[in-house]
């Protein structure tokens, strides 16, 4: 089967740029005078505690949050990319995204590449065989329990074919199997991607080239 040319092969030279990033909560600074470069082929971990920041910057990066101050520059091969078009370039997988649960496994993953590309190589029945889910595939999200429902997420999110990949704390709901899975994962779909992970256990993001503390921006306004 000819999947054709990966998205990751027409654009090598993803980039996002934070240029004095700010986001605050009423009057109080969440973060503040994050300059930061991130680059595909590269791998990042965002770092701090519960309800420091990092999926307030997460949102920022993805572009589904505007920041309170500075600037945020997306380019692709060299060429901007608007924030509103983020979203075709990325893959994001998070314990507060909600899956269809009136769907099945198997309508759930129809509907999610209706919208998005397989990576090369991947189809539906390749899915189903990593997700390891014998004889759920007609089965509703709903009855799903959350280490499953996690798994389904990491699953579409490593498996689509798009230059960026975030995920926010990737292994919650995961029992000691499921996280080396998730390792499996990162091993075999993250490769050439700009990788950028929220997280605060060292098994998430210990293969991380570059990390990025939410403390180092607190207070500076």
């Amino acid at each position: 089967m000819d999947y054709g040319l990966s998205t990751i092969d027409q654009i090598n030279a993803m980039q996002i740029t934070l240029k004095n990033i700010g986001r605050r909560f009423n009057r109080d600074w969440i973060f503040n005078g994050v300059d930061y470069t991130f680059n595909q082929g590269e791998t990042y971990a965002i770092l701090g505690s519960n309800g420091s920041g990092k999926s307030t910057l997460l949102a920022i990066l993805n572009g589904s949050l505007a920041p309170s101050m500075g600037e945020i520059v997306y380019t692709g091969n060299g060429t901007p990319i608007e924030v509103s078009e983020v979203y075709n370039y990325l893959s994001l997988a998070a314990p507060y995204l909600e899956l269809i649960e009136e769907f099945s496994l198997s309508e759930m993953i129809d509907f999610h590449f209706k919208f998005k590309n397989y990576k090369p190589g991947i189809d539906k029945a390749a899915i189903l065989d990593l997700l390891n889910l014998p004889g759920n595939a007609n089965k509703l999200i709903r009855y799903f329990s959350s280490g499953m429902k996690q798994r389904l997420k990491l699953a579409l999110a490593f498996c689509t074919d798009t230059p960026i990949l975030m995920l926010d704390e990737p292994t919650s709901n995961l029992d000691a199997q499921g996280v080396e899975w998730y390792i499996n994962l990162v091993q075999q779909f993250a490769t050439g991607r700009l990788t950028v992970i929220c997280s605060n256990q060292a098994h998430e993001y210990s293969f991380c080239q570059h990390t990025l503390s939410i403390t180092d921006y607190k207070n500076q306004v």
